[in-house]
């Protein structure tokens, strides 16, 4: 079997939010939309209180609760794991959005722009109508996977076969493969590292893990 995973290390990301930028541009999502955030948070207790850069966004759920609550089918998941939605089908009632633990489904119902009634230069050109009146997330850029795959290459090693965010991230904390994979750069480097996953106590089994000890260092 085929499981991909992301993993980020908090101790290495700076919270330059580039894997965000990257994100936007390759998707053409309308302003407000994040696919990819990177939260920036305070952690520890005073006086000993540090930053601490969080990527977030879809969690890739093995057991997806946005999946169930789905009326006309139009959310579904790949054999390895990647959480989709078919635009197509979708109604945008916004009932995967309710239902996400983890606030990563959007749902935009008009067009508009990030100043004013007309698209700037590059949203003419990127911008996506397929994402309004649906709802819509990350998922791994499939189609980079997709066609990566068919060229021979691998996700997660090969570039050309890797989600955007992680070879834009300029401080090497991002990392994706496939689980399933022994021999994989994240299986390599779950098994030598403390992580974490969120709220893993809600059953969703994330496909995002978080490579954390503590110390900052």
């Amino acid at each position: 079997m085929t499981r991909y995973v992301m993993v980020a290390d908090l101790r290495r990301c700076i919270g330059c939010q580039t894997c965000t930028a990257a994100c936007k541009l390759a998707n053409g999502t309308p302003p407000g939309v994040q696919w990819r955030r990177v939260l920036d948070l305070e952690v520890g207790e005073y006086p000993n209180v540090k930053r601490v850069f969080m990527p977030t966004g879809c969690q890739q759920c093995g057991n997806p609760p946005c999946l169930d609550v789905c009326p006309s089918g139009a959310t579904g998941q790949r054999d390895d794991g990647i959480v989709t939605v078919d635009y197509d089908v979708c109604i945008g009632c916004a009932s995967c959005a309710l239902a996400c633990p983890y606030g990563a489904r959007y749902v935009v119902d008009d067009q508009h722009y990030a100043y004013g009634d007309k698209p700037t230069a590059d949203e003419a050109v990127n911008s996506n109508p397929d994402l309004v009146g649906v709802a819509s997330k990350c998922n791994f850029c499939m189609d980079v996977i997709d066609a990566g795959i068919a060229k021979g290459l691998t996700p997660g090693e090969d570039p050309e076969a890797t989600p955007r965010c992680v070879n834009s991230c300029i401080s090497g904390a991002m990392t994706f493969g496939d689980i399933d994979d022994p021999e994989s750069t994240v299986s390599q480097l779950l098994q030598e590292t403390k992580h974490y996953r969120q709220k893993e106590s809600a059953g969703t089994e994330p496909g995002f893990y978080y490579i954390w000890d503590g110390t900052g260092h």
